[in-house]
């Protein structure tokens, strides 16, 4: 998730002030019915550009709540002409509560969440379990959940409060491969640059049985 707290440039508060409005999820329907792929957390908004590079035939959303990102993701949009992807400026949890149907999300990502690493912190962390329940309820049935972190305390915490619910079900024994289809995003290249080892996950709900 990202953590994009510093100033607005000129061209990222430009792309507030003018592209937002045909970007914003609330204010602007996608053009067609697709699979819906969401971000949370989109940082920069790199990985998220070349997933609509890569699958152009789904619609994409990205939520982030720091305008330095957002900014940034919306010239990348207009430089590029995606007419798939929409921004969601607001906590993910109102998103989904208030935004997402049940059973309407392809596949979400969650790409380097910000881990909270002191104990007293760990209430903030986003993948708590009510939250978790809120994806898997959000997700098709057979919608994949994927989550990456460099934080390995966290990983074993996701993995932990992933497997507890029970709509998700484990794709591996524990962790999983890399995703080789997303980008690697200025966190993964920064944990590694500092020794952390990658830990993916990725979880799928249930199918329905009747």
């Amino acid at each position: 998730m990202s953590t994009q707290r510093g100033r607005l440039t000129r061209a990222q508060r430009r792309a507030l002030d003018t592209l937002l409005p045909s970007y914003e999820q609330r204010a602007t329907p996608y053009p067609r019915p697709a699979p819906l792929g969401v971000e949370i957390g989109f940082g920069m908004g790199e990985a998220l550009e070349q997933w609509a590079l890569a699958q152009p035939d789904w619609n994409l959303l990205g939520i982030e709540i720091y305008p330095s990102g957002v900014g940034a993701l919306l010239n990348r949009l207009e430089q590029a002409g995606f007419e798939n992807v929409r921004v969601a400026v607001e906590r993910a949890e109102v998103v989904l509560e208030e935004r997402l149907a049940p059973s309407s999300v392809r596949e979400f990502r969650v790409l380097f969440p910000d881990p909270w690493p002191k104990k007293r912190h760990h209430k903030r962390r986003l993948l708590q379990p009510a939250f978790i329940s809120m994806l898997a309820h959000r997700l098709e049935p057979g919608g994949a959940l994927y989550v990456a972190t460099d934080w390995a305390p966290y990983a074993e915490w996701a993995l932990e409060n992933l497997s507890a619910e029970p709509l998700l079900v484990n794709t591996s024994h524990g962790f999983s491969a890399r995703d080789d289809r997303r980008l690697v995003t200025k966190f993964e290249a920064r944990g590694k640059r500092l020794g952390h080892d990658i830990f993916d996950l990725c979880f799928t709900r249930r199918p329905e049985t009747s």
